[in-house]
């Protein structure tokens, strides 16, 4: 494992680009940074609130999930995200234009209802994209909240799976054909069967909508973020006992890589062949790197080596 840089603030997000650079929201920062080989850390865009998740869309800009905004608890080497903001200032998607820096809001609200605190996203082919509502805590209340589905132009969003335990990351299979969704409180990490862009088959019984359990690991912990692989497994950065749970929708076994921080939170890959996974760790502020032994699977609209 290499540390690219340990200068960060509560990074998430992150996006390896093809020129071996690494762009990463810090949470506690307000910004969308870049992250280059050597460590140098450039802000692209002070975006303010809580950017919290971000994927390239259609035409290379960049889209975030801003979650309004954390309480911050600061320990000695650690920082960790709290309840929602005294100064919260509401969940929504943004649009970051990639050389200006310009932050355009496309979405704060579905069918009247506001988003509370958006947390992740993955585009389709057609250019869509899915995006989890992880919700806000109170000192007595938790937000109730779900998975949507919008169009990059903001002209279209939708409610497309309600209601989930504060849903986290996201992703879709190879084919564009299964959804994945980790929730964090439970562990559990659910595949959705689609009929096409933004629709749920609503074919299996488990639930109403379609969705079905991944089979897990035994331990307490909680999900994250996530990126899929090449070889079809889901890679979800895990809570609590601080690392990377591979789990496969087919029913083979899982696998756990640990990391130095209990609040791993996201993985994406890079490099030559996508077989370098890069990792945030959250708390310590670090960015690393390491060799991943599956590829992992091309994003659309991210053009990489």
């Amino acid at each position: 494992m290499r540390v690219i840089t340990d200068q960060l603030q509560f990074p998430e997000g992150p996006i390896a680009l093809p020129d071996g650079s690494v762009l990463v929201v810090e949470i506690a920062r307000g910004t969308l940074s870049r992250v280059d080989e050597d460590g140098t850390i450039e802000v692209v865009s002070e975006v303010g609130g809580g950017p919290n998740g971000a994927a390239i869309g259609p035409g290379g800009q960049c889209y975030i999930c801003n979650n309004g905004g954390f309480n911050w608890i600061r320990r000695p080497g650690r920082t960790y995200p709290g309840d929602q903001a005294d100064d919260y200032s509401g969940g929504r998607i943004e649009r970051v234009d990639m050389q200006s820096g310009r932050v355009d809001v496309l979405y704060e609200a579905v069918n009247g209802v506001r988003l509370c605190g958006p947390n992740d996203l993955v585009f389709d082919d057609q250019g869509g994209f899915w995006f989890t509502d992880h919700g806000k805590t109170r000192p007595r209340e938790r937000d109730r909240t779900g998975v949507f589905y919008a169009k990059a132009d903001g002209s279209h969003i939708e409610e497309a799976i309600f209601p989930l335990e504060a849903p986290n990351g996201i992703g879709l299979s190879a084919r564009n054909d299964e959804l994945y969704i980790a929730e964090t409180p439970t562990g559990r990490l659910w595949a959705y069967p689609l009929k096409g862009s933004g629709q749920l088959t609503g074919e299996r019984l488990d639930r109403p909508d379609g969705g079905r359990v991944v089979v897990g690991r035994n331990s307490y912990f909680m999900f994250d973020s996530l990126a899929v692989d090449a070889d079809g497994g889901v890679c979800v950065a895990t809570l609590i006992d601080g690392g990377i749970t591979t789990l496969y929708p087919d029913g083979r076994d899982p696998k756990f890589v640990p990391m130095p921080d209990r609040l791993t939170t996201n993985i994406c890959f890079g490099g030559n062949d996508l077989k370098t996974a890069y990792v945030t760790l959250s708390s310590t502020g670090q960015l690393v790197a390491m060799d991943w032994d599956v590829a992992g699977l091309p994003l659309n609209y991210l053009n990489v080596n």
